[in-house]
């Protein structure tokens, strides 16, 4: 049993030992030097090392003119053409290093330089880390690679990961456009770039504000997460996320989008969005709404899809599926519609319905004209199946109008002097000053003109054909008071900018905006390094064995 104890105590120490041995500082090797020499007046407990001056520690080979060793504390003082190798991944050159092989560290000086494979690294100290594979430097930097130059007053490089990390004032600057953040991190081997906080890309093309980001400064691919905008001259870009492809002036967005026009003096919202800036188009969808001033008024234009083409002047809306828009004084549906910026001219196509005051219009195809000169609403044309109705104001009963054409002048954005042609029929109330009814008019016509003063007709003029005549109320029965074709569509009339948008895209908005203010409730975090950053180095090519070695093997 002593014996049994003995040796499991034996091989505890041995073990001890041997992990004592394993863990103690290796003994750093002068493996050349033209000249050594001990003064231990001047440099005491020092050997000193001049000409070609070559020393090895522990995988790193540092090379000067002059050294002092310290070899009590495994410690090198190095001069003049100062260079530190480690492997094929890192060159540390100076004036003046000090380098521990006790801790392994070391720290440069005098025109310090670190080149890795993907990058260079100038600045005027540089303390190198081999326990945790970090350079830091606390003095400004110039770090240039193939596509990018970096400048900053501080930053960290992880040797491992190929990444910089700045947590100061850092400046990108590339050939297309100016990076500034204060906390970057930048892989040198991809170009890939993780902004924080508060970062401007400024751009002749554009400028862009995020909180934070990726940027692909080799591919020119962009993801921006919070309180992000792309701003060009005349178009704003915000969204929740919003992606970006320089090379081809590409955008998309994605929940609580908004894109300002500033010259056509326009807003579409939507959340989802994509924007070709030198086609100068966007699609959006998702609640989409284009909102466009007219008049001191604002006109909401909505539809499943929206499209807006074109440059500026000669921009052309589209939107499509179930279209509604609204205007204090007007209001329609229709199955997609069409507005051209430069004829002024909006067509409602399929199925269209208009609501001008109190007054609901339909007909076959409906035209909208404005005027680019003041900027106002002009005039309405209704082509084939016009069909005017408006509730009697103090009655039960509907005013009619029909006929094949509407041709209307708008005034204030109400309609105001409407000729409806051909085959015309009309039921009117008239209407004394007292406001008691004299009459209901029941007559047919070749052409009608109506003038309109706040949404009521003040005067009816027949031409040509006319036939028809006054009636009391009670000698008319009910299908008589109703002209052929009459529909009533007052319970869909859109009373408000809400009203365009259905149920369930309201349900949908609110649940979108609910999510964008929970994730800005939330603390900012730095973006999680992608997949593709990490894996970048995996993804190249393993060199292709000749036929000669593949025989030989064989």
């Amino acid at each position: 049993m002593k014996k049994s104890l003995f040796f499991i105590s034996y091989f505890l120490l041995l073990a001890s030992i041997q992990s004592a041995i394993a863990q103690a500082p290796k003994k750093i090797i002068v493996e050349n030097s033209d000249f050594s020499d001990v003064n231990e007046v001047e440099i005491p407990g020092a050997l000193l090392l001049t000409g070609n001056v070559k020393i090895n520690h522990d995988g790193i080979i540092l090379t000067c003119n002059k050294a002092y060793f310290f070899q009590k504390e495994n410690y090198i003082k190095a001069f003049g053409n100062v260079q530190l190798v480690q492997g094929d991944t890192l060159f540390l050159n100076s004036k003046y290093a000090e380098y521990s092989g006790n801790v392994k560290k070391a720290f440069a000086t005098g025109n310090a330089v670190m080149t890795s494979p993907d990058a260079t690294l100038q600045t005027d100290t540089i303390n190198f880390d081999r326990n945790v594979q970090e350079v830091f430097y606390n003095t400004k930097g110039t770090i240039v690679n193939k596509d990018n130059t970096l400048v900053s007053k501080s930053g960290r490089y992880y040797v491992a990961e190929k990444k910089f990390q700045f947590l100061t004032e850092v400046t990108i600057t590339n050939p297309k456009y100016v990076i500034k953040s204060n906390h970057l991190d930048y892989y040198s081997n991809s170009g890939h770039s993780y902004l924080f906080g508060p970062s401007t890309i400024t751009s002749k093309a554009n400028y862009i504000y995020t909180e934070k980001g990726f940027y692909d400064t080799k591919k020119n691919l962009a993801h921006f997460l919070r309180k992000s905008y792309i701003k060009y001259d005349d178009r704003l870009i915000e969204g929740d996320s919003l992606y970006y492809n320089r090379n081809t002036e590409f955008a998309s967005a994605t929940r609580n989008v908004k894109i300002t026009d500033s010259v056509n003096r326009g807003i579409v919202k939507g959340h989802y969005a994509e924007i070709y800036k030198l086609k100068d188009s966007m699609f959006v969808t998702k609640r989409a709404v284009a909102i466009n001033l007219v008049e001191k008024d604002s006109v909401y234009i909505h539809g499943k899809k929206l499209m807006v083409t074109g440059k500026e002047g000669e921009r052309i809306i589209r939107a499509f599926n179930n279209v509604r828009f609204y205007k204090i004084d007007m209001s329609g549906k229709c199955d997609s519609l069409h507005s051209n910026s430069k004829t002024a001219l909006t067509k409602l196509i399929g199925n269209p319905i208009l609501w001008n005051g109190e007054s609901q219009i339909t007909g076959d195809i409906m035209h909208l004209i404005g005027d680019n000169n003041t900027r106002k609403l002009d005039s309405l044309k209704v082509l084939n199946n016009t069909f005017i109705i408006s509730q009697d104001t103090l009655g039960t009963g509907y005013n009619q109008v029909k006929g094949l054409n509407l041709f209307g002048k708008l005034k204030d954005g109400k309609l105001h002097d409407v000729d409806v042609i051909k085959n015309t029929e009309v039921i009117y109330y008239a209407r004394n000053d007292a406001k008691e009814l004299v009459g209901i008019n029941k007559s047919v016509s070749s052409k009608i003109n109506l003038i309109l003063e706040n949404n009521t007709i003040e005067t009816i003029t027949f031409f040509k054909n006319v036939d028809g005549d006054l009636y009391p109320e009670g000698d008319l029965s009910e299908n008589d008071l109703k002209l052929k074709g009459f529909v009533w569509r007052g319970d869909e009339r859109i009373k408000s900018k809400d009203d365009i948008f259905s149920a369930e895209e309201n349900e949908l908005n609110d649940k979108l905006i609910k999510e964008g203010k929970a994730e800005d409730a939330k603390p900012n975090v730095p973006m999680k390094v992608r997949k593709e950053t990490l894996n970048y180095d995996k993804k190249k090519p393993a060199a292709k064995t000749s036929a000669t070695n593949t025989k030989a093997k064989k």
